[in-house]
């Protein structure tokens, strides 16, 4: 099990990236996010391996009734009853992220670290693709890019933060090279924040970065 600490949506700039979703759609995405971040909130939270599989197994399992229950007193899963499964998704495709946080449970390699990847952030960017409507953006490549960015950027082994790195930076590369559309804008705004934090500190020219993707898409 590694050591990892967990991005909320209350980051500023990921709130500028929301706020370019249309209005009817701005609560599923930031349901979504919510999802991941308590999902990562299990990780930061837990030094037993075992336990924190029981607290994702409870996840998988609340996340899949929802498609034949109505919720229970739990917040993330409320929004994600009002204001996601009636565009059409289900639970149990929402309870396959709970895979890639699963992987860091475990001894951590290469191949976990591209499996995290494909279960955390391209699952995440296709549900909250078909949640804004995205059409022909790449949000596989995109999501696997910004998870190993994030992931990079809170492990605490210096040699699997490498990892992580290396495999993000040619997915960022070529997500952010393509043009993206109107509705995928802001995950391709996430897609931008997430090359720039590869590149380092802050600077007064991102606000400016996204506000051009937001017009132009690129």
């Amino acid at each position: 099990m590694v050591n990892v600490t967990v991005t909320t949506i209350e980051d500023p700039e990921r709130a500028l990236a929301m706020s370019y979703a249309p209005a009817d759609r701005r609560a599923g995405l930031r349901a979504l996010f919510a999802l991941d971040a308590a999902l990562g909130q299990v990780l930061r939270t837990t030094r037993e391996p075992m336990v924190g599989q029981m607290r994702l197994a409870w996840w998988r399992e609340a996340l899949a009734k929802l498609d034949t229950a109505p919720p229970p007193a739990e917040p993330v899963l409320e929004a994600l009853a009002a204001d996601v499964l009636p565009l059409g998704l289900t639970g149990e495709a929402l309870a396959t992220m709970n895979d890639g946080w699963e992987l860091l449970l475990g001894p951590v390699d290469q191949h976990a670290i591209d499996e995290y990847g494909r279960l955390r952030g391209a699952v995440l960017f296709e549900v909250a693709g078909a949640v804004l409507g995205s059409v022909d953006d790449p949000l596989a490549e995109a999501g696997r890019g910004w998870a190993l960015a994030d992931l990079a950027a809170h492990l605490s082994d210096p040699v699997l933060a490498g990892i992580a790195r290396d495999a993000a930076l040619p997915l960022l590369v070529g997500a952010t090279a393509r043009r993206w559309s109107r509705k995928g804008r802001p995950l391709g705004a996430l897609t931008h924040i997430a090359r720039m934090n590869l590149a380092g500190p802050a600077t007064a020219r991102r606000v400016a970065r996204l506000a051009w993707h937001r017009l132009t898409g690129r």
